[in-house]
This record gives C-alpha cells, sequence and structure tokens, in this order.
C-alpha cells in the first residue's frame, strides 16, 4: 500500500489568507499545506480519504484518475466541500461509493442537495452513500476496513485502520479501547493542530502522549496550523519515530 499525504493543513490551510506570520511566509515547500486529505493506492485499487475544498488542485498534482472508495472522517467543510469535484473522475470510472456515518451522509445530502434531488441536466456528480458504523469492520474493494471510535470535541468522528496503517485526524480525544485496537501499528498518523491547547483538537504534547501509548514503528502528525510553527524547527524537537507529514509526501505500507 502507498499512502500519499495530499494534504496536511487545518481548515485555513497555510498559507492563511491575510496572515503575515513567519509560516504564511516561509519559503519551504513543507510549510504549504492544503487541507488534509490522503489517498492509499494498491494496485487497481485507490481509496481517497476526505475530500475537502481542494481537492481539484490535489488530484491534478498526484494524478489521480480513479477511484473505488472516498472514506470520509466526518462532515467538516474542510474535510467534505470538494466532493463535487469528483465529476472528472466520474467520467472515467463511474459512479464512486462515498462511506460515511449516518449523520454525515445526511449532511451531504442537504448542504449537496442538487445530487440527490431529481434534475433535468447530466454532468452531476455520481456517487452511492454507504454507512459506516464505529467499532466494525467492512469490506471496502477487497480491502477490510476497521472503523475506529475518536472524539472531535463533544462530535463523535472515526478513524481507520486498514492492514498496518492506522489513520487519524481531527482528534481531541481517543478512548483507552480504541487505543488497545492501535497498538503496535506500523504507520500511525494523527493530528496536531499546534503546541498550545485546543477545544476540539490534539496539540502537539497531547498527540505525543497518544503515540507513546499507541507505540507504531513510525508516526506522521498532520492537521497541522500555521500556529505550531515551521516544519524544520518543530520536526528537529521530535524524537527520531514522529515526522511531521508534509503535503506530497508518499510512504510504502506493508499491509501484508
Amino acid at each position: 500500500m502507498i499512502l500519499t499525504f495530499l494534504g496536511t493543513g487545518t481548515s485555513q490551510g497555510i498559507p492563511v489568507i491575510a496572515c503575515k506570520c513567519s509560516v504564511c511566509k516561509s519559503a519551504d515547500a513543507k510549510d504549504k499545506r492544503l487541507r488534509t486529505s490522503a489517498l492509499l493506492q494498491w494496485p487497481q485499487t485507490n481509496f481517497l480519504i476526505d475530500i475537502g475544498p481542494d481537492f481539484r488542485q490535489q488530484a491534478l498534482r498526484s494524478e489521480i484518475e480513479n477511484l473505488q472508495a472516498v472514506l470520509l472522517t466526518h462532515e467538516h467543510a474542510d474535510h467534505t466541500a470538494g466532493l463535487d469535484d469528483i465529476r472528472p473522475v466520474n467520467f472515467k470510472v463511474g459512479r464512486i461509493p462515498f462511506y460515511g456515518e449516518a449523520r454525515v451522509l445526511e449532511d451531504l445530502k442537504k448542504r449537496f442537495h442538487y445530487v440527490f434531488e431529481p434534475h433535468l441536466y447530466p454532468g452531476l456528480p455520481e456517487i452511492d452513500l454507504i454507512e459506516l458504523k464505529a467499532n466494525t469492520q467492512i469490506n471496502i474493494a477487497g480491502k477490510m476496513v476497521e472503523i475506529l471510535r475518536i472524539w472531535h470535541g463533544q462530535l463523535g468522528i472515526v478513524g481507520f485502520k486498514i492492514g498496518g496503517l492506522v489513520y487519524i485526524t481531527d482528534a481531541s480525544r481517543i478512548n483507552d479501547e480504541q487505543i488497545k485496537s492501535m497498538a503496535n501499528c506500523k504507520v500511525l498518523v494523527i493530528n496536531a493542530l499546534r503546541k498550545e491547547e485546543h477545544h476540539s483538537h490534539l496539540n502537539l504534547s497531547q498527540a505525543v502522549r497518544y503515540i507513546n501509548q499507541i507505540n507504531p514503528d513510525i508516526c506522521y502528525i498532520t492537521h497541522l496550523s500555521h500556529q505550531m510553527g515551521c516544519h524544520h524547527f518543530i520536526e528537529r524537537e521530535l524524537p527520531v519515530h514522529i515526522k511531521l507529514a508534509y503535503d506530497g509526501l508518499r510512504i510504502n505500507i506493508n499491509d501484508e
């Protein structure tokens, strides 16, 4: 399995509109972060995790031509607002299943109502909505996916365990039961917004505590805000097995 980080930024992205801070003005390409999303690739099979407002740019950059599934962690705009840009992929591969919790799917029906209502013209997104349930496993296009319950403030969202990968974003709390199910994974992806505490996202020290409990072979931190600091300086502060993810980073994972 190949994991590509399509975006590693928070809901505002980096640079942030109208911001003059050192991160937003950085010349380092690793400090340019689109909204958080990831691509999982096997021979003949591609999964997208979240489809945010930067999906078009991400798809062009990573040459995404086909998808077998879109997995949604939750309904917030930075994770779903790119739905309409799925159309060119539809033209190549036909209908694409979108997987999410029932609440998330209902939210899509409201915000993208024109996709699901009777219409008089072609060319709209062609998607099938398939419900996920936390703390279950599901076979998606021949791949076993474990659905993990994660907490984003008071909102229950999901993470995914697929082969040797655990992928979590937007978490602020992870229950002990879930930590046990993730323990000793090969690759952990987890979010950390900044160094200061936040009401609905892990900060860096909280993320590191969870990383130490889960004990992956290697961990990549995603969903970073400009308040975290520049990539070069923050990564130097971290243990060798903890890295900051960056847009375009590709990781090979043995998921046997």
